[in-house]
Parts: C-alpha cells; sequence; structure tokens
C-alpha cells in the first residue's frame, strides 16, 4: 500500500514541478492547486507501526518533533469542560502516567503515552457535564480508573 501511495505522491509532486495546471493522476485528469503541499507524521517505533519504504521516504523532508507538554494540554482540555482545579488535576494525570511507564508491564498492548491520557480528558469531562457538582478530584480518579480497569483486565 505504502509503495503504491509512494508512487500517487511523486506524480504529484512532477505535476507541481513542471509547474502544470491539470495533470494525469491514475487516468483522471485533475486540476492541480499550486499551492498543496504532502506531510506524512510518524511515530517510529510505535508499537503496530511499519517503517516508510526508501522509495517514499526519499520524496520528504525529515522534520524533528517535540514531546508535548502532555500537562498543558491536559489543563486546557480540563479547563474548556469546566474543570476549576485544571492545573494541578492535569498534573496528577500525566504523573500518573509516567509512573505506569515506568513500573508496570511494557506489554504492547499497554499505552501510557497522549492517547491514554487524552481518553482520560475525555471520560473526565464527560464525568464532569454528568454531575457538574461532584468533587472535581474523585471525577478525574474516576475517569482514570474506568479508563484503564478494561486494560488491566484483559
Amino acid at each position: 500500500v505504502l509503495s503504491v501511495i509512494a508512487q500517487q505522491i511523486l506524480t504529484i509532486q512532477r505535476a507541481s514541478t513542471q509547474g502544470l495546471k491539470r495533470f494525469l493522476f491514475e487516468g483522471t485528469d485533475l486540476p492541480l492547486d499550486a499551492s498543496c503541499a504532502v506531510f506524512i507524521t510518524m511515530n517510529p517505533g510505535y508499537a503496530g507501526r511499519s517503517e516508510l519504504p526508501d522509495n517514499l521516504k526519499a520524496l520528504f523532508r525529515p522534520c524533528a518533533m517535540m514531546v508535548p507538554d502532555y500537562a498543558m494540554i491536559g489543563e486546557i482540555s480540563l479547563m474548556s469542560y469546566g474543570f476549576s482545579e485544571a492545573r494541578p488535576l492535569a498534573r496528577k494525570i500525566v504523573q500518573t502516567y509516567t509512573l505506569c511507564s515506568e513500573q508496570l508491564s511494557s506489554q504492547d498492548h499497554y499505552d501510557y503515552g497522549m492517547r491514554a491520557v487524552k481518553s482520560v480528558l475525555t471520560a473526565a469531562g464527560a464525568l464532569k457535564r454528568k454531575f457538574p457538582e461532584d468533587d472535581e478530584n474523585l471525577l478525574v480518579l474516576r475517569s482514570i480508573k474506568d479508563v484503564n480497569l478494561p486494560k488491566f483486565l484483559s
């Protein structure tokens, strides 16, 4: 599949390099927007991901990314859900997952990264909507439990 995509991207890049207004893409005549761009985001080494084939890698320039500030993302998300104690709660969520990644099994089906943090934030937001007057600490604790318990039991 990825080598087919490489050929398709190469066709688009060649048409763009030649300054064409229209080009033939897999038998279909298409207009070409000169401002179009193609980006690939990857997380190499992540469970279940495959490396890009060399012919696809050759079409792109690498760009290093920084690990995002999970606590800041969590704080903003919790604030948007109406949590008044968003900052300390976000830090607690991130610290929980940091400890999980350091101390628990590193099996592939355990994910303690941003995807897991986002799942907890979404669950906490749903609980906050359902129980707006409840203690925010307990809502976050419940969301951590609700999101993780099925993973630990399967």
